[in-house]
């Protein structure tokens, strides 16, 4: 594990490993760096891999107020730490921080956008959902508040998040439940003119067995981004990563080896 200090002085943990073209991997909601653990042998076999705990997650700090521009700021501050240029994965809420960062600093090479979030802000009846989820992390159950999170926004089947509870990775989403409240409250004002010079090649990498409002927030963002592509992976829900990492890493090395080839 390695520290590296944001600009506002948080401690951003990040773990290293292969070998080859830097890049770093930016998780989603309540998860952290071990999301990651089903396609990181594959990957570090092509890639010199930086997977990151994101602020409030893991071994990574806080600070006492929450803004989504300090998440931005983070990974930029890793990638620039790296040095030269770095290819950047984000998977949902982690797509929209990578976008933040992409804004910030010029040394993204490619960039892939798994299940982005757009447009982000409140939601019909968002006010009892929240309501619901902060009493239950009030009352001392994160797990079920995970359990709420998931089925009801994500939107995962039940058998799928029965398969997730087994996993070894359950308990540090358990624990990084508290941030599900302030990522979820984070209006995100999505302004496409503010990406219209982002040259940065995207790939926006969608599952295909999801809901349709998912494929138009890709769509959404595809429209606004100059230099992007969408690419489904074929009956997958939100969760290609582990349900068919070949698949997910068969995409991945296809878009990023498309930056050197020719």
């Amino acid at each position: 594990m390695e520290i590296i200090r944001s600009k506002d002085g948080t401690p951003i943990a990040y773990w290293h490993s292969g070998r080859g073209a830097p890049l770093l991997l930016v998780h989603g909601t309540t998860s952290g760096h071990l999301m990651w653990t089903p396609v990181l042998a594959a990957l570090e076999r092509h890639f010199s891999v930086y997977a990151i705990d994101r602020r409030g997650h893991g071994h990574s700090g806080d600070a006492d107020a929450y803004a989504l521009e300090r998440e931005g700021e983070d990974i930029a501050a890793v990638i620039d730490a790296i040095g030269g240029t770095v290819h950047v994965i984000g998977r949902s809420f982690g797509c929209i921080c990578a976008l933040e960062a992409a804004l910030l600093t010029p040394h993204i090479d490619r960039l892939i956008l798994y299940e982005p979030p757009l447009p982000l802000g409140r939601r019909d009846g968002s006010g009892a959902f929240d309501a619901r989820l902060q009493a239950l992390l009030d009352a001392g159950n994160p797990e079920e508040a995970l359990m709420l999170f998931l089925r009801d926004i994500v939107e995962i089947p039940s058998q799928r998040i029965a398969a997730m509870e087994a996993m070894p990775t359950w308990p540090g989403w358990v624990a990084a439940a508290h941030t599900i409240p302030r990522e979820l409250q984070s209006v995100y004002a999505f302004d496409p003119l503010r990406f219209r010079t982002l040259r940065t090649p995207t790939l926006l990498l969608l599952d295909g067995d999801i809901p349709p409002r998912r494929r138009t927030m890709a769509e959404t963002l595809n429209a606004a981004l100059p230099n992007s592509q969408i690419v489904v992976v074929p009956g997958q829900q939100h969760g290609a990563m582990r349900t068919t990492s070949d698949l997910f890493v068969q995409e991945v090395d296809k878009f990023f080896t498309a930056a050197t080839a020719g």
